[in-house]
């Protein structure tokens, strides 16, 4: 498995995609319950296979992910063969993850307080790997407006 088996509740919000993967491999509802209950480890496999078909399809289109904590922001633009980071670090007493830290971040970017970093790097190895590793500790994918604010400040 190259990435993780999706929860109970993405399986549960994908279905009918499921519904139609497992079509595709010429396998029906009442078969589907006959493999759960007579060979769940075929089962497990046909899970473990459909979760790295969806993680593999988001992560492709994937362009920004963001982590925050109280007083930190890092920033990522996943291009095609490099990554791009902007993190950013708040010398202040000062909780960004609160709308009112937020705001005074966003309102007052040039602060003598916040000390902004730039960098870009090329992947260690696989693209998707790299995001999802992001991602599992604790990044979100975004839509990529904080990245380009800060981008075009620092730029």
């Amino acid at each position: 498995m190259k990435y993780r088996q999706l929860t109970k509740e993405q399986f549960e919000s994908l279905h009918q995609e499921f519904a139609r993967f497992l079509a595709s491999q010429s396998i029906d509802a009442k078969e589907w319950k006959q493999i759960k209950e007579e060979k769940p480890q075929v089962a497990e496999d046909e899970m473990n296979v459909f979760s790295d078909v969806v993680w593999d399809d988001v992560l492709t289109k994937t362009s920004y992910v963001e982590h925050f904590s109280e007083t930190t922001a890092n920033l990522f633009k996943c291009d095609e063969n490099v990554i791009h980071r902007i993190a950013i670090k708040i010398n202040k007493k000062i909780n960004i993850l609160e709308q009112e830290g937020f705001e005074w971040l966003m309102n007052n970017p040039k602060d003598d307080l916040i000390d902004i970093f730039k960098g870009t790097k090329p992947y260690n190895g696989d693209r998707n790997t790299e995001i999802f590793d992001l991602i599992e500790k604790g990044s979100a994918i975004s839509k990529g407006e904080i990245f380009e604010y800060f981008n075009q400040l620092i730029s």
